[in-house]
């Protein structure tokens, strides 16, 4: 119960967090290897239950953008008014305004390629890819907030 506490950081939830646990364990008591630590194993279970329900919370929460950049992923429907727009707009107009040494890798990371394939487009090491991005984002934070 304690480490369920931990975890959750309710007791409702640390409740529910056993529970669980204790029915993945009983379920899957033919899994367990004799001889080895039951309280590891079920420590296991637990932390693995609650970060795949963590994941499940996440994921039902999450807005995904169909604009070109996905900016605003997980927003939230209302915020998605005039000012939205506009600030949208503005984005766009900054990301426009960085270089193309800039701009190219992040917009293909925006658009969903992971860094390996940047790179490998690109013709650069994953490490300029990922500089370049953090670097656009700094970049772009400082321009929009001016």
């Amino acid at each position: 119960m304690r480490f369920a506490y931990s975890l959750t950081a309710d007791k409702d939830d640390a409740k529910d967090l056993v529970q669980e646990t204790y029915l993945k364990a009983l379920t899957n008591r033919d899994k367990f290897a004799d001889e080895t630590n039951m309280k590891a194993w079920t420590f296991t279970i637990m932390k693995n239950t609650f970060i795949n329900n963590y994941r499940k919370a996440n994921k039902k929460d999450t807005t995904i953008n169909s604009s070109d950049n996905q900016l605003l992923l997980n927003s939230k429907p209302e915020n998605n008014g005039p000012e939205s727009q506009y600030s949208h707009n503005e984005i766009n107009k900054q990301i426009e305004e960085l270089s193309d040494n800039f701009r190219i890798p992040f917009q293909m990371h925006t658009s969903g390629y992971k860094y390996k394939e940047i790179a490998k487009k690109l013709n650069l090491n994953i490490g300029t890819v990922k500089s370049r991005i953090f670097l656009s984002r700094k970049q772009l934070m400082v321009l929009v907030n001016r």
